[in-house]
């Protein structure tokens, strides 16, 4: 533990940001999973999943929780998952 009144705020500080990104990594992964689930079982709503889905991970994005490339692979694979949907 920290001695110096600064550090001590900092690891405060670094204890609630893990909280929270560990909290949305958790909501995307959950978005995501839902509409793979969805997209398995040829469900109607696998659409409003697949837009969900799309928006956690633009936001984790923006968050800087995961590269913007991973991102765009994933929603390559779940955009292609919905297209053969149709098929």
């Amino acid at each position: 533990m920290p001695n110096i009144k600064s550090a001590i705020k900092r690891v405060k500080i670094n204890e609630n940001k893990y909280a929270q990104n560990s909290a949305f990594k958790s909501a995307m992964r959950t978005a995501v999973k839902k509409f793979e689930v969805a997209a398995e079982q040829n469900e109607e709503n696998a659409q409003d999943l697949f837009k969900n889905a799309i928006k956690q991970l633009d936001k984790a994005v923006t968050k800087g929780l995961i590269h913007r490339n991973a991102a765009n692979r994933q929603k390559a694979r779940l955009a292609k998952k919905l297209n053969n949907l149709g098929a």
